[in-house]
């Protein structure tokens, strides 16, 4: 605790006051450039991945980056695609994976969740994830399932968030992109889906056509991809959710 006080005593008198005309613009209102959906880990931070300010992101985070498929249930995940999509009008959702990823792995490995039975449950709408893997992958090393099953979860996690209504409408307006990532802790590197090989492709290879995707400015390329929003009206509210699990508030 001591070392998050005095990040925040730094933040007041340090930070917020260089920076003081952009917080007093975002007190009128957001509009963020992407809905980011990604895991808990403490070890991903969005906003230093995309190198992206405050108001660009709107932020959705859960133990294994999962998305439930949208039902009569009102849970927070559910709560945010709505609101992020119908009110913010947000152009761009991005689903985050990661590598070393402690709810895919307890998601291979269903009886080690025998204590936490709410992750357990969670993990459930991995399972066809799971499924694919432990069927096509059964020869490989729980390493590589473990890394085949990252990839097949956002895969997955992007066919759910299709059967939200303002998603589908979205979609079919062609106002919203999908795009999946799957981000290495170890290296920084960020790999996309290439929904037309149905394979992850390094960031620069996939939006090489971006005028800054060149390799000695990744992070930027890796911003831009989610920052050519078209102009749209300024909604209400926060821009940050968390969630771990349905029927959780969206703080």
């Amino acid at each position: 605790m001591p070392k998050l006080t005095a990040g925040v005593v730094k933040f007041q008198r340090e930070v917020y006051p260089d920076r003081r005309a952009m917080f007093e613009t975002l007190t009128q209102g957001q509009k963020p450039e992407a809905l980011f959906i990604t895991c808990s880990d403490s070890r991903v931070d969005p906003t230093m991945v995309t190198q992206t300010e405050p108001g660009e992101l709107f932020i959705c985070r859960n133990a294994g980056n999962i998305v439930p498929p949208h039902t009569t249930h009102t849970g927070a995940m559910t709560a945010a695609i709505e609101y992020a999509i119908g009110a913010l009008k947000v152009p761009h959702i991005v689903v985050c994976g990661h590598s070393q990823c402690g709810a895919m792995t307890g998601a291979l490995n269903p009886d080690s969740l025998a204590d936490l039975p709410h992750t357990h449950e969670w993990l459930d709408y991995a399972r066809a994830a799971v499924q694919i893997v432990q069927t096509r992958d059964r020869e490989l090393s729980q390493e590589e399932k473990l890394k085949r099953l990252i990839e097949e979860n956002v895969i997955l996690q992007l066919t759910h968030l299709r059967s939200h209504p303002y998603v589908a409408q979205a979609l079919a307006e062609g106002t919203v992109t999908l795009r999946g990532w799957v981000y290495d802790i170890g290296t920084g590197g960020m790999h996309a889906l290439d929904e037309s090989r149905r394979a992850f492709v390094p960031v620069d290879e996939l939006y090489s056509d971006l005028p800054d995707a060149q390799p000695d400015n990744l992070t930027t390329s890796m911003a831009k991809a989610v920052r050519d929003a078209a102009a749209g009206p300024v909604g209400p509210g926060g821009g940050c959710c968390t969630n771990t699990g349905p029927g959780q508030e969206v703080t």
